[in-house]
């Protein structure tokens, strides 16, 4: 009898039928499996527009529990997509680095020209083509599914003039791999990848004073610079076909955890998991960014203050989970080892994370260029570890001219 009383309470309604305040049991997805961590309510809309994102077709309610918004305790948390089972036969092979690198290298440029293209337009007050925004976000995914190893490399090499550019650029990059990492669907990381593309464009609205000081901004200025996420999401608002998925890692990318982010303070509760990764990959990037008035540190280094403000700003088991995608040292790191070789990181060792393939170059005591030769760090017979990771000007090394013989020609 028990049980038939609790399966009375169960009504399985189609995603039209949901409104804020319903209690949701469970969730389905036609063809594809979803897991959620617990059940809870639907707080607004934007809940249930994220479902609708994902292609969940129907959930299940209690509608004994349905309450008024200003009184839901438990609200639902996002879903996350199971990846779908393919057959082994089925997988798509991984595209050599040799190959994909340069296809990647092509890519970035080009996606740099169209983000130059963007700001531009958007600080004239020209409505920006999506599409052709679409198009290239959706490129860089088709990379990193091919070998993310190319692009991951071309995210390190940075100019100190065109931060602004490769910012958003490298920040969708990594926010993909990321996702990718995660394994989550597919559809959904084209549209984070989107988002992480975009995320950033208010800022060509931010006076250059404000934007480019070098020193402490005041608190007047802070608030300017802080209204460029509103700017950002007014621009994709005018823009057709724009997922929340998308406008959320907009929204979110300034948000803490602990309600000290901006522009909405929102708390833990309130941040989705896509605005908690777009968090920390943000705040990665722009840490180990060079900029004209700023060095970028190490990656190590920007690692330790992503553990170190987590969970009070930052995501804790996220942090975690960033870490073990990029590796210890990132594709593309340049390093010394303690041979005095310097190199760059060319493939991580993921049972050997302080272990990984290194393209070396150049050597120290000897003050000159060698032959490009990459050595797996964790075969006996290599007797060099890292020492440090360097910056290209410790040593006056052109580093494009080295990346492009390593891994172009």
């Amino acid at each position: 009898m028990a049980s038939n009383a609790n399966a009375s309470k169960s009504e399985k309604i189609s995603l039209s039928k949901l409104r804020p305040g319903m209690y949701v049991l469970a969730v389905f997805k036609k063809n594809k499996d979803v897991s959620i961590k617990s059940e809870g309510y639907i707080i607004n809309t934007a809940a249930i527009d994220k479902l609708k994102d994902i292609g969940i077709k129907e959930v299940v309610v209690d509608p004994t529990r349905e309450k008024k918004k200003d009184k839901i305790d438990r609200v639902m948390p996002d879903i996350t997509p199971s990846p779908v089972r393919k057959e082994k036969s089925s997988k798509p092979k991984k595209v050599p680095l040799d190959v994909e690198m340069k296809k990647a290298n092509k890519l970035y440029n080009d996606a740099k020209v169209l983000q130059s293209k963007l700001l531009k337009d958007i600080s004239k007050g020209i409505s920006i083509d999506i599409d052709e925004v679409k198009n290239s976000s959706d490129a860089i995914v088709e990379s990193i599914f091919n070998n993310q190893d190319a692009l991951s490399c071309m995210s390190r090499l940075r100019m100190k003039d065109e931060y602004l550019i490769e910012h958003s650029l490298n920040v969708s990059i990594l926010m993909t791999i990321f996702a990718k990492h995660l394994a989550v669907d597919r559809e959904i990381i084209e549209q984070l990848a989107l988002g992480a593309f975009l995320h950033d464009i208010g800022k060509i609205l931010v006076p250059s004073e404000i934007l480019n000081k070098p020193g402490k901004l005041t608190a007047d200025e802070y608030d300017v610079m802080k209204e460029h996420v509103n700017s950002g999401v007014g621009v994709l608002n005018d823009l057709p076909n724009i997922s929340s998925i998308t406008k959320s890692t907009v929204k979110e990318h300034h948000e803490r955890l602990d309600g000290k982010g901006y522009p909405a303070q929102l708390n833990s509760e309130q941040i989705s998991q896509y605005g908690r990764m777009i968090a920390i990959v943000d705040s990665y990037d722009a840490m180990t960014a060079e900029r004209v008035y700023k060095a970028g540190m190490s990656p190590i280094k920007a690692f330790k203050i992503l553990v170190k403000d987590a969970p009070n700003s930052y995501d804790e088991e996220l942090v975690d989970k960033f870490i073990q995608c990029l590796g210890v040292y990132p594709i593309g790191t340049l390093v010394k080892l303690n041979s005095g070789k310097l190199g760059l990181i060319s493939q991580l060792n993921k049972s050997r994370p302080l272990h990984p393939y290194v393209k070396v170059f150049y050597n120290t005591r000897l003050n000159q260029a060698i032959p490009i030769e990459e050595i797996n760090l964790k075969e006996s017979k290599y007797k060099d570890q890292i020492d440090c990771c360097i910056k290209p000007e410790d040593f006056k090394l052109n580093l494009k001219a080295f990346f492009n013989a390593a891994f172009l020609n």
